[in-house]
């Protein structure tokens, strides 16, 4: 995917540029620049999502999720018929006096879920062309879930990446825990010029899949450029996901800018340059043909690239860089 740099021109809708100066206020950020300042904010802002359990974890420590294990714990599950080897202890005399036929209670256990963000801060996220960066959309939908996760009891770890380096974070709990990953999401969210290989994005995969245990909840912030071309080193980190599907809910979460489905109107003929940062390669805006071209070509990169990730077994939840992650919370009714 080809990305353009957004240039003002004379011809910019001052009320358009007067409403993302003052969304821009609101969540106390420039759209560009990642600071702690705008992480910090999201504490506040928890009851925008819900991290309840899609599917039955498993694990064996106490905490606040049923397990599929059966057992004495704190949660109420049924009574059945009384059988060879069970605690008398369990037994529901009230049950057993009414019908006559001894019952033991059942009781679902209660386990610990850890919650694990992996963001991905690499070249391809420091582009945005109305509102953010997707890097830093993506820091922000990351401390939301971070903020959530402390709120609910549950510990926090993960992985933060870029093109040069990671940070992995044991999960830790209260607030330390979310403190030390939006440290990280700061530290890394720097722009640079490196360039971005397949393959580092296959080891990022590994160290998550390294990271997480049975029964965790793994979010996956990126906007899929590393899917897009299926190669060796794809189908490996695709595997990667698999793996961890199988014993966690992952739920990939990938952040999309306007400009990667459509051109941008114009009312005349106008050749721009647009890069990838290496490569350069022209455009004709206002083409009727080339519109049509890029939408198409668009269409099927991300498509192919969804339909890759729910093959993994992910729940896939899509977020824009050109709008505030509260307002697209809120205008959808997201649950995460």
């Amino acid at each position: 995917m080809w990305f353009a740099r957004k240039e003002k021109n004379q011809g910019t809708d001052n009320s358009v540029e007067h409403s993302c100066e003052s969304l821009l206020a609101s969540i106390a950020s420039n759209g560009v620049e990642l600071s702690l300042t705008e992480l910090m904010r999201y504490q506040n802002k928890c009851a925008l999502i819900n991290l309840v359990a899609r599917k039955n974890v498993q694990g064996k420590q106490s905490g606040n999720y049923l397990s599929r294990s059966k057992g004495r714990g704190m949660e109420f599950d049924e009574v059945r018929h009384y059988q060879t080897g069970d605690d008398i202890r369990a037994i529901d005399w009230r049950v057993t006096a009414r019908t006559g036929t001894t019952h033991t209670k059942l009781f679902r256990e209660e386990i610990e879920r850890p919650v694990l963000i992996a963001t991905d801060l690499s070249t391809s996220m420091h582009f945005g062309s109305q509102l953010l960066f997707k890097s830093v959309q993506a820091a922000h939908l990351a401390s939301l879930v971070a903020w959530h996760a402390k709120s609910r009891g549950d510990r926090l770890g993960g992985l933060v990446f870029n093109n040069d380096k990671h940070v992995e974070l044991k999960p830790r709990s209260r607030k330390a825990g979310v403190l030390h990953y939006l440290h990280a999401l700061t530290l890394l969210a720097k722009p640079n010029n490196t360039e971005q290989h397949p393959e580092d994005f296959d080891s990022h995969c590994a160290r998550l899949r390294h990271l997480a245990k049975p029964g965790s909840l793994v979010y996956l912030i990126t906007d899929g450029q590393a899917f897009i071309n299926y190669d060796d080193n794809q189908q490996h980190a695709l595997r990667h996901l698999a793996q961890i599907s199988q014993h966690c809910e992952l739920v990939v979460c990938l952040i999309n800018d306007s400009l990667e489905f459509t051109l941008p109107v114009s009312t005349r003929k106008l050749t721009v340059t647009l890069t990838d940062g290496i490569d350069k390669q022209q455009l004709t805006l206002g083409h009727k043909n080339t519109e049509i071209s890029y939408q198409q070509q668009a269409s099927l990169m991300h498509t192919q690239k969804r339909q890759r990730l729910q093959e993994t077994g992910a729940r896939i939840i899509e977020f824009s860089a050109g709008q505030t992650l509260e307002q697209q919370l809120k205008n959808a009714g997201a649950l995460l």
